[in-house]
């Protein structure tokens, strides 16, 4: 088995440890009525997405997602949320230097050994979570269970999605499909985000994604007999019907939809072995992007 085959399948567990670990960290995490920024790169961009959708939504504060390289410097939080595997993204370095001591700052990260143990004046470490494969799996989605885990959000239920969602076959014929559609609502649409960039990353895929209501304005020109088209959560009312008159083949579960975001990372892997493709090394991409003339 791949590096990320083994990090997929042990995601149930490492759910369950950081639901556990939530309460310990609440001193360093955002605290109900605070404005917030949640800022990452590639993978954790779509996770603070993701976050601060369910954190706004569940009305806890207002909270911002950007990339850590389009912060907007002259807007003003009560803190900002970093988030980081590797702990030496470049862009999330800088930004935790430039927000020193004007910004409260936490960064959660995989690696308790690198500079953003210093960068931020608070850290949360999920060692346990972190990986071998360059691609991200089971640190995103365990660093998102946290921050649900915090909001109030997460449950038990979770946590058995996720192991059916290991345990069920994929939905036949679905590595054949030749472009993947993501779309996502709300907390979802940052799950979509991701789901496509895995599909990218592991398989080389032609993907993209986007929320659910806009697919409607334009994109669904695409879709075809070849086309998958995946919903994360619950679909805009007539979306599936127009969908499938397209020809093109609708996905959908009743998983929650960070248990379902673990079929995508499944059908990521199993596209690049149909393809004689090593899914722990995708083309291009190291752990980290470290920019040695940042």
């Amino acid at each position: 088995m791949s590096f990320v085959e083994i990090e997929i399948a042990s995601q149930p567990e490492c759910w369950r440890r950081a639901a556990e670990l939530a309460p310990s960290h609440a001193a360093a995490l955002p605290a109900a009525g605070e404005r917030v920024a949640v800022v990452g790169c590639g993978t954790s961009f779509y996770m603070a997405q993701a976050y601060a959708s369910l954190r706004e939504e569940s009305g806890q504060g207002e909270t911002d997602a950007f990339a850590a390289s389009e912060f907007p410097t002259r807007r003003r939080y009560d803190r900002v949320v970093a988030l980081t595997r590797s702990g030496t993204t470049t862009e999330v370095l800088e930004l935790l230097d430039r927000l020193r001591g004007t910004t409260p700052t936490v960064a959660i990260t995989a690696d308790p050994e690198t500079p953003v143990m210093t960068a931020a004046d608070a850290v949360v470490v999920l060692d346990f979570a972190d990986e071998q494969s360059v691609v991200q799996t089971r640190f995103a989605t365990t660093l998102l269970t946290l921050l649900r885990a915090h909001l109030g959000l997460h449950t038990d239920a979770v946590v058995r999605d996720a192991e059916r969602a290991l345990a069920k076959p994929l939905p036949e014929g679905l590595v054949d499909c030749t472009q993947f559609s993501f779309l996502g609502r709300g907390w979802t649409a940052g799950l979509a985000n991701e789901a496509a960039l895995k599909m990218k990353e592991a398989s080389l895929s032609w993907t993209e994604s986007y929320a659910a209501m806009e697919y409607r304005h334009g994109p669904i020109s695409i879709a075809t007999d070849t086309t998958a088209t995946w919903m994360f959560g619950a679909a805009p009312e007539g979306l599936r019907e127009q969908l499938l008159e397209t020809g093109a083949r609708w996905v959908q579960s009743d998983l929650d939809p960070l248990a379902d975001l673990i079929r995508v990372q499944r059908l990521a892997v199993a596209r690049a072995t149909a393809r004689g493709l090593d899914p722990d090394a995708p083309r291009h991409l190291t752990r980290s992007v470290v920019l040695a003339d940042a």
